[in-house]
């Protein structure tokens, strides 16, 4: 079912908001990841907003759901969903990569409440998440495990290991979150080392999968529905996305993976995103 008319005017709303927050974040900083961050902008907001079992006032809650951004270079996102369900303040986005602050360029679980690991190593998180869901088995508690992979990092062996592991457990309370955006640093994945035929992967893997345009809330949120209903395997949501989504001139190009908009380029970038 699709949201209703207002919910569908908060999303687009949040979503502009947090891709503003996106570009002036790394504008302020002068470096950072932007097109990686804008390609995961509505899986980020619509999980948080209306799956994603947390507390803000509480980041630290026993029975929490847990998320683990495994491409952890894509901090502009995550800090500004966290600031906007209110985990810390909005006004403390600005302080993004500065030397005495807490934002740092890749998430610190230590520091920032919200958190669940320190990441940026990629291929890390599928692990980790499969950890809590075990965990939660064994423990007979409701708590689900997301993580969010980009397609570049399934390049790396222990993705694929980790991948094998939630399906041995038949750990349905596990749902990896592919951003499927096709480009990674320097170049298209497929150049660099092709992830063709993904949904074939993992179902050979043992999960469950579920293909979708990552920019369609409504399809983003029934993927996620799916995901809860799945039972006696994991669920891996493919989500075809655009690097850059949302800025003109930083759409579909590998130059914006890790470059700061100027001061001129903002200006722009918040035009087109007003």
């Amino acid at each position: 079912m699709d949201f209703s008319k207002e919910k569908s005017k908060f999303y687009n709303n949040l979503t502009k908001t947090i891709r503003r927050h996106i570009v002036k974040m790394t504008n302020h900083a002068g470096s950072g990841h932007p097109g990686g961050s804008l390609s995961a902008t509505e899986l980020m907001s619509v999980l948080f907003f209306e799956h994603m079992n947390v507390d803000p006032n509480n980041p630290d809650w026993q029975e929490r759901d847990c998320f683990f951004l495994s491409k952890g270079h894509c901090t502009p996102v995550f800090y500004s969903v966290l600031a906007e369900k209110g985990f810390f303040p909005v006004e403390e986005l600005m302080t993004f990569r500065d030397v005495d602050g807490r934002l740092h360029g890749h998430p610190c679980g230590e520091h920032i409440p919200g958190v669940d690991i320190s990441s940026g190593s990629l291929g890390q998180g599928l692990s980790v998440a499969n950890g809590v869901g075990l965990i939660a088995k064994l423990d007979g508690s409701n708590r689900r495990s997301y993580c969010m992979i980009g397609d570049g990092e399934l390049q790396e062996g222990q993705v694929w290991e980790a991948a094998m592991t939630t399906a041995h457990y038949n750990l349905d309370n596990v749902c990896a979150i592919i951003d499927w955006n096709k480009i990674q640093l320097d170049d298209f994945v497929e150049n660099v080392k092709g992830v063709k035929n993904l949904g074939d992967k993992f179902r050979a893997f043992g999960w469950h999968v579920v293909e979708i345009d990552g920019h369609d809330i409504n399809a983003v949120n029934e993927a996620y529905k799916e995901a809860k209903r799945t039972k006696g395997k994991p669920t891996a949501i493919l989500a075809h996305t655009v690097k850059g989504k949302g800025v003109s001139f930083m759409e579909d190009t590998h130059d914006w993976h890790g470059m700061a908009p100027n001061d001129e380029q903002l200006e722009i970038a918040l035009k087109e995103l007003a």
